[in-house]
């Protein structure tokens, strides 16, 4: 079995680097939204699609702490 290197940030983990990447392509598609959306339906998917990086690096910073590390995955 392969072993693979420890993360010694969050920045190392794929699941954050997934998380960038789709919050990217997120944004790009949603500049093809209609104009009536911008701030509401735009807005709300743009922001959801930020916080998956930011909820991936809290638990990272809870990482020593169990049931915090799980509960902000």
């Amino acid at each position: 079995m392969e072993r693979l290197p420890y993360a010694t940030s969050f920045r190392d983990l794929f699941a954050y680097q997934l998380a960038k990447g789709l919050s990217k392509d997120i944004f790009e598609v949603s500049k093809q939204f209609p104009k009536e959306e911008m701030y509401s339906l735009t807005d709300q998917i743009r922001r959801s699609s930020r916080a998956v990086g930011a909820q991936i690096a809290e638990a990272w910073a809870k990482r020593r702490y169990e049931r915090s590390f799980v509960s902000k995955l």
